[in-house]
């Protein structure tokens, strides 16, 4: 993925349009929760601001299918981005309408214009050739640094860079990198931890995986259809059926590429789905009927925790259990806290679930790279082609 980045063209003074993912959470008086992907996006827009460029930032947020809904503004984001840039950022009341049109016009260097949120207009995820075409007309050259839409073929991620010349922002030069290097050159042994709920959602990831990796280690509810297709019980645990046979075909392809595959030798159940349910620990094998597996045991952890010395590349993707509900968050912890404490390895936590735990342990200074495209990190580790990053200028 060798692509052009800012630092590879002339941007002195000149007009940048720069797609950012500001698809921030917000509580219900608007309030941003978690601010991550904008502090992501400062290292682009300040090596724009020393440039002295014109810049116009455009993000989505949320999904307001093609209205305008106020819930949905950008307004919080560029109050935010004026605080952690110590300056001015000009909020535009649309997109493509007059006022953002009036407010690009009069911008002087080294000034930023924020627009509206894209999803308001449908052309935007029907990536319309006009609506691409007056977003590029912000711009002498676009940026892209979302990485998280990437995946996305949409008119603010590939319809513009009909009419602009594209390249990176440093967020998705240092997603590729990594995630890249992952893929075509990791450092060996190298170790996959896939969680989450459904075995149908990583199919792809787990099929490209088991060509490279040395171990593949499964937590979190697709476990359990792992456990299911090998004829034991899950009492009420999480558990797709008709996946059985995908999972004792992944089972087959990890032996015959000698691959090994690591699977919850005991399970954290609880007899409902709610945070202080009445809860014990079994082993896999012993589940019953009426309870559900929400975290992998403490004998898995040490397993898991074994299995991860030594190793030098580690990617994960998908918390190992139902880790909102604290009693059930230990096994994805302390899997978060094995991978912060190791010194010598490349350790990639996949977006989505995962960041979001490594977040909220308060590790992610400690882990190489923390993703920030949850669907866009999955298809890259799947070796799926990403619109976004395929339309960007080859070095």
């Amino acid at each position: 993925m060798n692509k052009k980045t800012v630092k590879d063209i002339d941007l002195k003074e000149k007009k940048v349009l720069v797609r950012c993912d500001f698809n921030v959470p917000m509580d219900e008086n608007r309030n941003i929760t978690d601010n991550r992907r904008i502090v992501a996006a400062l290292p682009t827009i300040k090596y724009l601001l020393e440039q002295n460029c014109k810049i116009v930032l455009c993000s989505h947020l949320g999904r307001p299918k093609g209205e305008f809904k106020p819930e949905f503004s950008l307004a919080p984001v560029a109050k935010e981005l004026s605080k952690q840039l110590n300056m001015d950022v000009v909020m535009a009341k649309d997109v493509i309408g007059e006022d953002a049109t009036k407010k690009a016009k009069k911008l002087k260097n080294g000034e930023i214009l924020l627009l509206e949120n894209l999803r308001f207009h449908r052309e935007e995820t029907d990536n319309d050739p006009e609506f691409a075409k007056k977003l590029a007309s912000y711009g002498e050259i676009f940026v892209n640094d979302a990485f998280g839409t990437a995946h996305r073929a949409h008119a603010s991620t590939e319809g513009v860079t009909k009419y602009l010349p594209a390249v990176s922002g440093f967020l998705i030069e240092k997603e590729l990198e990594f995630l890249g290097n992952a893929l075509e050159n990791p450092k060996r042994p190298y170790v996959a931890i896939l969680g989450g709920a459904k075995v149908s959602d990583k199919i792809g990831v787990i099929d490209s995986l088991l060509e490279k990796v040395d171990t593949l280690m499964i937590g979190g509810a697709m476990a359990y259809t792992f456990f299911k297709a090998q004829g034991y019980s899950v009492g009420d645990s999480l558990c797709e059926e008709d996946k059985c046979d995908l999972a004792l075909e992944l089972m087959a392809k990890a032996k015959e590429k000698g691959v090994k595959m690591v699977l919850p030798i005991d399970t954290k159940i609880g007899k409902e789905y709610k945070p202080d349910t009445e809860s014990k620990t079994v082993a896999w094998t012993d589940i019953p009927d009426g309870w559900q597996g929400f975290d992998i045991g403490e004998k898995t952890i040490e397993m898991f925790r074994k299995e991860l010395n030594g190793a030098k590349t580690i990617v994960w993707n998908g918390p190992l259990g139902l880790f909102e509900f604290d009693q059930f968050a230990v096994g994805t912890d302390a899997i978060a806290h094995k991978l912060a404490n190791l010194n010598d390895a490349i350790t990639i936590v996949g977006g989505g679930d995962s960041a979001a735990a490594v977040e909220k342990a308060g590790l992610a200074d400690k882990i190489s790279h923390v993703s920030t495209g949850g669907g866009a990190s999955l298809e890259f580790l799947e070796g799926k082609k990403l619109p976004g990053i395929e339309a960007l200028l080859d070095k």
